[in-house]
């Protein structure tokens, strides 16, 4: 129909911790969610996946996007832009992109990750 049902889920080392709502009938969803959990000191992390809510069948996997720690420790005062999704299935093609805020609060010992899940295109 030229649209999808989107909503994301965020995952810490591929655990789910947060789930969007889910917006109807576009193809450039605005959330403007804001969110903020406990973070492991270990964690590896953190994906952000794209998905297109489908009543009748499995929901689909728009597109997703990895945040490293590595990533992460390189902007302290957190990250905040448009990230283009890459493919979860290596048969499909990807487009599209969604913008995130993301930073770690906290000292070494409780640490929380805020995370502003905005919208995507």
């Amino acid at each position: 129909t030229g649209s999808s049902d989107p909503y994301c889920i965020v995952k810490i080392d591929d655990e789910a911790i947060i789930r969007t709502a889910t917006v109807w009938k576009t193809l450039s969803p605005f959330w403007g969610e804001e969110y903020e959990v406990q973070l492991q000191p270990s964690f590896h992390s953190i994906s952000i996946y794209v998905m297109d809510e489908d009543a009748l069948s499995r929901d689909d996997v728009i597109g997703k996007v990895c945040i490293t720690r590595d990533m992460l420790a390189e902007h302290p005062k957190g990250y905040s832009g448009w990230l283009s999704l890459s493919e979860v299935d290596p048969d499909e093609e990807v487009q599209g992109e969604i913008h995130l805020r993301v930073e770690v609060l906290g000292s070494q010992g409780s640490r929380r990750l805020r995370c502003s899940v905005l919208e995507a295109r």
